[in-house]
């Protein structure tokens, strides 16, 4: 079983602080993967922790600028700066 295979259990079975650990050590060895950062990308931004997510997405854009991260970078850029004043004034 690939490490990525092992990492992709871990995620369906829910353990994703697990599935975490997992892909930082996966990176430590393979620091050119853009995969392996659009996928603790996700699991950052599943768990609430945007500006990691974030700083994943790039990571993946940087090593690879036609990564699927680009539109998960796209999208959580959109997400942080929506404003909507009639949240905020009611």
């Amino acid at each position: 079983m690939s490490v990525f295979q092992k990492i992709e259990e871990l995620i369906n079975e829910n353990r994703v602080d697990d599935a975490i650990i997992a892909l930082d050590l996966a990176i430590k060895s393979d620091a050119d993967n853009d995969k392996l950062y659009f996928t603790r990308g996700k699991l950052h931004w599943r768990l609430g922790n945007r500006s990691q997510a974030i700083t994943d997405y790039e990571h993946a854009v940087a090593i690879n600028p036609n990564s699927p991260a680009r539109i998960a970078l796209d999208n959580a850029h959109d997400v942080i700066s929506f404003f909507n004043p009639d949240i905020f004034n009611p």
